[in-house]
């Protein structure tokens, strides 16, 4: 990990000064309208399940459910980047979230009435699906608009959503059990009446200037006039300019089909199957614990260099699957998930502040949902896969293969001239 380490009292005032240029009042009302979103978007799969169970729906029923907005948000999010390129993206992110807020107050009727028609929920699904595609492409520019320290900014903001995710699933175990799922749906849109009320609060200065010009680019500002079809040419224009961010996408897409994806399932389904449901429920808050410490350490290095280091936090979740692969015990499988997450969310940090700082903001949203897009396209096709693979090679086989591609992409990542020789472009290393 390349990274120029600072020490005494030198190191001590710039992390100060850092911090106090990165805790503005806006950025504050960001953050904590990115915590009380997350809180509930983690107590959502809980309530969602529980009450659909609870009123005779089958667990069918609940896999589509869960998989509508998904599906919806995969399909709308790169049309959605085009729009925040060409309108304010905070009132894009204002009004995604008042929908939300209607469409889970439905849903916490419905849930309180007794009567849940799948329809229905599948519905609101697709309706929040949607929202979310509009909301997230106008995080990459908040963030940077927000932040004198982006690297800072994503650190933080990591932080708290990890920490949320460890809180919101055991809050809404907890709901369900003393009160009704119903209950969960109605806090779930509150978090999103918090979120647009501290969106509305919020205030984005102008704009910083553009990183240079890659050669083949023609830089242009977004026109409100233009039509979709040109606006997604110009995203992947953006894209296709700068080798270092097709090459993440492109290593990106086979780890989460071979990698991340397979992984999710095989590791929950030997981990209840092998050690019961408590042990899985402990495994897996050590991996949010990991997450936190992440996001963390990525708000206190600076790597000149961030993509090769963000390339070893890769190599560290390994780990995890390793670990649940050889059949080791649980306080081993839990430490390895504390590695695992630690590296995934500091890589997390360092590709996003590397996308926020060395793209033009002309075209920021759209390359920001083309990374998104990316990211989570294989990602359920390494899902439904997994089941089918387990029944011929065995679970720990295939997330034994999981580590091994896991540390291939990280070495992919480091091959990669344009990858590894990308300096961090704010001059705050």
């Amino acid at each position: 990990m390349t990274a120029r380490t600072r020490s005494g009292p030198t190191g001590s005032v710039a992390r100060k000064d850092r911090q106090q240029r990165l805790w503005s009042r806006d950025f504050g009302l960001f953050f904590l309208s990115r915590a009380v979103a997350r809180l509930g978007d983690t107590m959502l799969p809980v309530a969602l399940a529980g009450g659909l169970l609870q009123q005779g729906h089958s667990a069918t029923s609940v896999g589509v459910a869960m998989a509508v907005p998904t599906v919806s948000w995969a399909v709308l999010v790169i049309f959605a980047g085009v729009i925040a390129d060409r309108v304010d993206p905070r009132r894009l992110m204002i009004g995604a979230d008042l929908l939300r807020l209607v469409s889970q107050s439905f849903a916490a009727v419905l849930f309180f009435s007794g009567h849940v028609v799948l329809w229905q929920i599948l519905v609101i699904g697709l309706v929040n699906g949607g929202a979310s595609a509009v909301f997230q492409p106008g995080v990459a520019s908040t963030v940077r608009q927000l932040s004198a320290d982006a690297q800072q900014g994503n650190g933080a903001i990591r932080t708290v959503e990890a920490v949320m995710s460890l809180v919101g699933p055991t809050a809404a175990g907890l709901l369900v059990a003393v009160a009704s799922a119903g209950s969960v749906f109605a806090v779930h849109a509150g978090t999103y009446a918090a979120s647009a009320l501290c969106l509305w609060a919020m205030r984005l200065p102008g704009r910083a200037a553009s990183p240079e010009k890659p050669a083949g680019e023609t830089r242009t500002a977004p026109s409100a006039t233009a039509g979709m079809r040109q606006g997604l040419r110009e995203g992947w224009k953006a894209v296709r300019v700068r080798p270092w961010l097709w090459g993440v996408l492109a290593l990106w897409s086979f780890f989460a089909l071979t990698a991340r994806g397979p992984t999710n399932p095989l590791i929950a389904t030997e981990m209840v199957q092998q050690h019961g449901v408590t042990d899985y429920g402990l495994v897996n808050s050590a991996l949010g614990c990991g997450t936190v410490a992440g996001g963390i350490l990525a708000m206190r290095l600076r790597p000149a260099f961030q993509l090769r280091a963000g390339a070893v936090g890769v190599a560290l979740f390994a780990v995890f699957p390793f670990t649940v692969g050889s059949g080791l015990p649980v306080p081993v499988i839990a430490a390895g998930a504390v590695v695992g997450g630690l590296g995934m969310a500091f890589w997390g940090v360092m590709w996003a502040t590397s996308i926020q700082t060395q793209v033009p903001h002309e075209v920021l949203n759209r390359v920001y949902a083309y990374d998104i897009a990316g990211s989570i396209a294989f990602l359920p096709v390494g899902e439904a896969l997994a089941g089918p693979a387990a029944e011929l090679f065995g679970r720990r086989s295939l997330l034994l293969a999981g580590a091994v591609c896991t540390v291939a992409v990280s070495v992919a990542l480091l091959s990669v001239p344009a990858i590894r020789r990308l300096r961090r472009a704010d001059g705050q290393d």
